[in-house]
């Protein structure tokens, strides 16, 4: 029996040209909605600590939750809406969409798994046509958003832990599945060690000598080409 197929999708720097969570500080900056002369230089350090593998989960994720606190989801929705248009999706390359599209012309369950807050990645998701998604989930108390997370944080061996779990109430296992993973990122080196077929997008320096290693296919989403190799 045809095992159905699984493709699991990171989202920044693997689909997306850039890091929604960086880019969403920066422009919450830009409109003047978080002070940038405390932002900008922990929003820096925080990502180079995130590239470098280093960061700590419930830091990461503490951080960027926290610049939503203290507003309801209806407040930040036409903040999200602008945010989608016009720091998001011109990072997009046409290969990702393409990618993903093929997947999904497969008839493949896809999902797309990521770091960042739900709420600030969903319309992405939906802009790549990608049903489901796992995403690091962001507590609300009475409809204001507090700037904490809830429940396991969806990064490093938590996206398996997430991915594990979301099949499980669905009467899924990811053994029944022949599994695809792309990510660009040693921090999924988890999730890649968790799948059949493991595929490193322009990957950062880590991940791309354990893929030169272990003989896992490089991909390259944001050249004109992109080209697997």
């Amino acid at each position: 029996m045809t095992k159905q197929k699984l493709a699991l999708f990171d989202l920044d720097h693997t689909l997306l040209g850039g890091d929604s969570d960086a880019l969403w500080c920066e422009f919450l900056m830009a409109k003047g909605l978080l002070p940038r002369k405390e932002f900008e230089p922990r929003n820096q350090d925080m990502v180079a600590r995130y590239k470098a593998g280093t960061v700590g989960v419930q830091e990461f994720a503490d951080f960027y939750v926290g610049s939503m606190a203290g507003r309801t989801p209806r407040q930040w929705e036409p903040v999200r809406q602008e945010f989608l248009v016009t720091q998001i999706v011109p990072r997009i390359p046409r290969a990702a969409m393409e990618l993903v599209e093929k997947h999904l012309d497969a008839a493949e369950l896809v999902i797309m798994t990521t770091a960042t807050n739900r709420f600030i990645t969903e319309l992405t998701a939906m802009y790549f046509g990608i049903e489901h998604l796992l995403a690091t989930e962001a507590e609300l108390i009475d409809g204001v958003f507090t700037g904490r997370t809830r429940g396991t944080l969806n990064m490093r061996a938590g996206k398996v832990d997430r991915l594990k779990d979301w099949m499980r109430a669905r009467s899924h296992s990811l053994r029944a599945f022949h599994s695809t993973a792309y990510s660009d990122s040693i921090n999924d080196l988890p999730l890649l060690e968790a799948v059949n077929h493991p595929v490193a997008v322009d990957p950062d320096p880590q991940l791309a000598a354990i893929a030169r290693e272990r003989g896992w296919p490089v991909m390259q989403l944001h050249t004109p080409a992109g080209a697997l190799s």
